[in-house]
Order: C-alpha cells, then sequence, then structure tokens
C-alpha cells in the first residue's frame, strides 16, 4: 500500500500581493475578497477553508507548470498570513473530504496517466490505488463541481 501526502502552495509569492490596492489586484486578474461562510473559500497554502471574516485573494495560479500538453491554471483562495502546511502521511482534511473531487494522476513527464472523481471522504482510498500503479508519480486534487486546483498529492 502507497503512503501520500497533501502539499499545500507556497505562500511566499502572495504575501506581496497582500499589500497591492483593489486596482493593482485587477490589472493582475485578482480580487480580495472576505469569507462569509465555512466552508466556501479555501485556501490553497493552508489546506483549511478560511473562517468567516478572513481576508483572502481570489486569483488565477499556475498549478501545473510543466512543459507539456497539461500545463494548466485557474483560480484559487489564499488566506492572508497563510503559511504553507504539508499534511500528516495518510492523512485527508476537511477541506478535502467535504468536497466532490477530481483526482488527476501524472507521470514523470507530466503527462496524465490516469484520472478519476470521487468523493472526499473516499478520496485516500482512491489515491492508494493510483499510487498502486507505478507510473503514477504525482497526483493533483481537484474541485469537481468547480474544477479549482486544490493541492498536490506526493509519494511518501
Amino acid at each position: 500500500m502507497s503512503s501520500f501526502q497533501l502539499v499545500g502552495i507556497d505562500h511566499e509569492p502572495f504575501e506581496p500581493l497582500f499589500r497591492l490596492t483593489d486596482a493593482e489586484l485587477r490589472d493582475r486578474g485578482a480580487r480580495r475578497c472576505v469569507a462569509t461562510e465555512s466552508p466556501g473559500f479555501p485556501c490553497r497554502i493552508s489546506l483549511q477553508d478560511a473562517a468567516p471574516g478572513e481576508e483572502l485573494l481570489l486569483l488565477p495560479f499556475a498549478h501545473q507548470p510543466a512543459n507539456s500538453p497539461y500545463r494548466s491554471s485557474g483560480p484559487i483562495f489564499v488566506r492572508r498570513g497563510a503559511k504553507r502546511r504539508a499534511l500528516g502521511v495518510d492523512e485527508v482534511s476537511p477541506y478535502v473530504t467535504t468536497r466532490l473531487m477530481s483526482v488527476r494522476v501524472y507521470d514523470n513527464a507530466d503527462m496524465i496517466v490516469a484520472a478519476s472523481v470521487c468523493e472526499g471522504a473516499q478520496v485516500a482510498d482512491c489515491i492508494r490505488e493510483h499510487f498502486a500503479n507505478p507510473s503514477a508519480s504525482y497526483i493533483h486534487l481537484h474541485n469537481a463541481k468547480r474544477g479549482c486546483f486544490s493541492c498536490r498529492v506526493n509519494r511518501v
């Protein structure tokens, strides 16, 4: 059985963006917002939903920057002050378990070798099944309903 770890994105590139004006953010295709409910504003850095009242940025992010046909970007939320989080080995938080998830499996050449959709409560089993394939190098989870990147899953 393969162990895995969910990892948030690096917080450092986003910290200066919180100092920009709303007009400067708009010029970059980003928006400042405040969480009005939880869940509903999933932070891709901390792998947690923002609490009501927390400030976030909604902005485009290249979640698959590899030079392959699967290069991709999309919208993400990041919370002010959030630090990069890696969950414990084989841990899946409510950030994932409360959502319908798209599971995209990549090989060492950054090509998709498998994909599936599952309820978040079943994502750990789904990840293990995909990592049983020796060509599976890493996984990206996406929120299936809106298609937004959620996090990367690494083999451990």
